[in-house]
């Protein structure tokens, strides 16, 4: 009797730990909590006058010049939305999600890559095959956020960006970058 309680409270000891386990890299909860955002779209406060003047209505912010646009495509998970460059007065440059509503998931990041955009399940996980930069985590899985674009990304290069899950190593959606006409 000795050796089948020993043996019960093992198994029962190894099911806890993979639980656990399972729990941290899975992530379940994910799946019904979502991550809200809603940064507005960057723009950058006009300049001052070296001599001050007469006061005035304040002159209004300068708007960023859109470089690139695309629309967001469904892979892992059903995804809508789209993304935009901005460039910003000082030379700086935004990747914008806006609208984006995809699923909740565990270690989500934001990429722009110089994989194709594939539709289907042929899309899922060609991303991590060529050159990437990783602009950070996803700030929420719904809503519009802004990401810091290096100035050494050339999008020519990296025409492509992915919503990637680097945990279980797919695309949950992914847009073409498509130059602005300007």
């Amino acid at each position: 009797m000795a050796l089948r309680t020993r043996l019960t409270w093992t198994f029962a000891a190894a099911g806890v730990v993979l639980a656990a386990v399972a729990l941290a890299l899975f992530q379940p909860w994910k799946l019904v909590v979502d991550d809200r955002v809603a940064e507005a779209v960057p723009v950058a406060a006009p300049a001052a006058p070296a001599v001050p003047a007469a006061p005035e209505a304040p002159a209004p912010p300068v708007e960023p010049i859109v470089l690139a646009r695309g629309e967001l495509i469904s892979h892992e998970h059903e995804s809508s939305g789209s993304v935009v460059v901005l460039e910003l007065p000082d030379g700086s440059r935004v990747l914008r999600l806006e609208d984006l509503d995809t699923s909740n998931g565990p270690a989500l990041k934001v990429w722009i890559t110089d994989a194709p955009v594939i539709e289907g399940r042929d899309g899922w996980h060609v991303f991590d095959d060529g050159r990437y930069v990783d602009l950070g985590d996803l700030k929420g899985n719904i809503g519009s956020s802004n990401y810091a674009l290096p100035r050494d990304v050339d999008l020519a290069q990296l025409p492509g960006v992915s919503v990637w899950c680097e945990r279980f190593a797919v695309s949950f959606a992914a847009a073409a970058l498509e130059p602005a006409v300007v």
